[in-house]
């Protein structure tokens, strides 16, 4: 119970503040939560929901491995980006058979995101560069790379007024489930939900998990324990990276089948406030993402109910802000009642003696 009093409080806090906010500004909550409500129902926003919180939580899970040892790779939105851009360029030069293609597809983009994340890993471990500097200037960096691959003259085709890579092979697409007219789950979905398990058992149940956040509580510690703490550095981010790469792939292998100059950005932050939101827990992370999801999805349908739909923004800031705050209120709490018990435990072992 502990351990959802905060996030459950943060979000009912969020929910209060944008429900005052609104009444502020003369619009109902109630009329604001029953559209986005119903909007789950309508046409494929159910479906649309849950493809989103996949590529949501890809994007988690890639900066809680960071966070896991104290580490804060801000550099996601750089290494998706350019692992689904090295992915789609690779993808679409040549057909190989179903399966195996779309296998290379998926290697590929976490070969580049760890490439991406090893040189802030190797900097970092090497020579104490601190990670959120190196990951920022990558991500810059990552942003002229894709500029420079899907130009005409590279790997870039006109599409219209647009510019692509060449689109993947229907034998290198990930088959996704279909719903009709609800329409089509991403089967990039069941590999973030694998990726979420194995997260859990490799932090929760393997010596490496251990050694892992051993050496983010205390390096110095994990060292005289016998552990790596550079080693285990450089480890932390090749991971997080590597599931980086992944977080483009849910729609570049089962909508778009190829990267152009307006695929989706900023995946890679909003992974940092759902990791937070989440307490890098794979089921937190989970609840986040859906969250987030149907946020972004449902508030579609506040501008038919004459309601501004930068509301649902809000309410995903103050929530992320309001996790913060009460985890530290629970901290504080916890402790203090820590500190209680031992006083009344030893007040209570201080008595036969006074007695005696």
């Amino acid at each position: 119970m502990r351990r959802l009093l905060a996030p459950v409080s943060a979000i009912v806090f969020a929910a209060l503040l944008c429900a005052v906010a609104l009444v502020i500004s003369g619009d109902s909550p109630l009329t604001a939560l029953g559209a986005m409500v119903e909007q789950v129902g309508q046409g494929t926003t159910a479906v649309d929901i849950v493809n989103s919180a996949a590529v949501y939580y890809l994007s988690g899970l890639a900066v809680a491995i960071g966070f896991q040892m104290k580490l804060f790779n801000i550099g996601v939105e750089g290494q998706f980006r350019l692992g689904a851009c090295v992915a789609a360029i690779v993808g679409g030069a040549f057909v190989l058979p179903a399966a195996l293609h779309t296998v290379v597809v998926i290697l590929v983009a976490v070969l580049v995101g760890a490439a991406s994340a090893g040189i802030a890993a190797l900097i970092k471990a090497y020579r104490g560069v601190s990670e959120v500097i190196s990951t920022i200037m990558l991500n810059a960096i990552s942003t002229g790379v894709i500029a420079y691959l899907i130009r005409p003259d590279t790997f870039g085709v006109l599409q219209g007024n647009n510019i692509s890579t060449v689109p993947i092979a229907p034998g290198g697409r990930f088959p996704g489930i279909s719903l009709g007219g609800a329409g089509t789950v991403f089967g990039m979905v069941f590999v973030a939900a694998a990726l979420g398990v194995g997260y859990w058992f490799l932090l929760g149940r393997t010596r490496f998990g251990f050694e892992l956040k051993a050496s983010g509580e205390s390096p110095t510690a994990a060292s005289a324990g016998g552990v790596n703490a550079r080693r285990m550095t450089v480890y932390a981010l090749l991971m997080s990276g590597a599931v980086a790469g992944l977080v483009g792939l849910p729609e570049l292998l089962g909508r778009d089948f190829a990267y152009t100059l307006s695929s989706p950005q900023g995946y890679g932050f909003t992974g940092i406030a759902i990791a937070l939101l989440g307490r890098n827990s794979p089921v937190g992370i989970a609840f986040g993402s859906l969250l987030w999801a149907f946020l972004d999805k449902s508030a579609l349908a506040l501008d038919n109910v004459g309601v501004p739909r930068e509301i649902a923004v809000i309410m995903q800031g103050v929530s992320v802000i309001a996790v913060v705050i009460a985890y530290e209120v629970v901290r504080r709490y916890e402790l203090a009642a820590q500190q209680r018990r031992v006083a009344s435990a030893q007040a209570t072992s201080a008595e036969p003696a006074v007695t005696a």
